[in-house]
């Protein structure tokens, strides 16, 4: 609570019997907070990650050639550039890219060959305070994102917009607030508060969704119920020290668009593993559509040599894709002797 001298013209907002209970009811319920020892739950963004962003491939397949040369020429404060080269199915012919990065700032930017531009801004104001920037000009889809995320002891809260506006005459956008609470040392619940409009002759929208996680000592299962009907549920597993499995399931019910009305139910379910040798890691998983996909990254030795091998199997449309990409790391060798008695950084990505 906030604390006022004696001599300070606010002492008397303090001196009151009314700041005196109210105060006194903040510490009894802050102590016994802290005595049920809860830990932060994480961010709804991240509430399904073991399955969703490390185990599925979801965020690594790709189809086609790819080439990535990376380029270092600092580490503390982090500052390279990348070109990449491909040639395939969703793939940019060419994009650059240029990352600096300190425990304080977070900044990158993507260029690529039709003029499309990315940035990503984020700044650290404190050890929990993070505000997070985004902007796209070009490919038809311009967009602007603030977000301003907090990290409590037990909890975590963000508030976002996404192209907002008052140009004209009222407010436009979507604004998303997240919130998350540790309830026991396992269990986190939380919920999520959208509010769009896409303009002025257009009422509102809102939505609330619903989201759970429970984390045990060697596997974490999370449930997300979306405003529109949707169920995901996630389930993952630490097998061995190299090896971790994970399920994903999402269903979802919709007014059907038929004569005869009713609702329309979809689903589907993913299994997929990782498994992590010493110079390689490889992913697999398979869904209940009949697709079956795989992914192999090998590194090569001492050398800054990444290859990736990737390839999915449509059962039921009898489609296959393949992909490949190499990633060459450069760097100078002034720089490779700092980086062993470097300290790394707490960059605010």
């Amino acid at each position: 609570m906030a604390s006022f001298s004696t001599e300070s013209p606010l002492a008397m907002l303090r001196d009151n019997a009314i700041y005196s209970s109210f105060s006194d009811a903040f510490n009894t319920f802050q102590e016994r907070r802290k005595q049920f020892g809860l830990s932060n739950p994480g961010t709804i963004e991240t509430i399904a990650r073991e399955v969703q962003r490390d185990t599925l491939l979801t965020n690594y397949m790709f189809s086609g050639l790819r080439a990535d040369v990376t380029k270092a020429f600092s580490l503390a404060p982090l500052f390279q550039v990348s070109h990449q080269f491909a040639m395939g199915e969703r793939l940019n012919p060419y994009a650059f890219a240029a990352l600096y990065g300190t425990n304080q700032i977070f900044a990158q930017g993507n260029l690529d060959n039709e003029g499309s531009l990315s940035t990503r801004f984020n700044y650290r104001w404190g050890d929990r305070t993070i505000t997070k920037t985004q902007f796209s000009i070009g490919g038809g889809q311009d967009m602007a994102q603030f977000e301003h995320e907090h990290l409590g002891d037990d909890f975590s809260a963000s508030l976002k917009a996404i192209n907002p506006s008052f140009l004209d005459g009222g407010l436009t956008g979507i604004f998303v607030g997240d919130y998350l609470q540790a309830v026991t040392p396992r269990l986190g619940l939380g919920l999520q508060a959208v509010w769009q409009r896409q303009g002025l002759t257009q009422g509102p929208d809102t939505a609330i969704s619903y989201f759970a996680r429970y984390k045990a000592g060697d596997w974490v299962a999370s449930a997300q119920l979306q405003a529109q009907g949707a169920l995901n549920t996630s389930f993952w597993k630490k097998l061995t020290d190299r090896v971790q499995a994970g399920v994903d399931m999402t269903l979802s019910v919709a007014p059907s668009q038929s004569m005869m009305g009713g609702l329309t139910k979809e689903g589907i379910t993913t299994f997929g593993a990782k498994y992590d040798f010493r110079m390689s890691t490889f992913r697999a998983q398979i869904d209940s559509k009949g697709k079956l996909s795989c992914l192999l990254e090998k590194r090569l030795g001492a050398a800054p040599v990444t290859l990736t091998f990737a390839a999915d199997v449509d059962h039921v449309t009898q489609q296959a894709k393949l992909g490949m990409s190499v990633s060459i790391e450069a760097s100078d060798v002034d720089l490779q002797e700092q980086q062993e008695g470097a300290q790394s950084l707490n960059i605010p990505f």
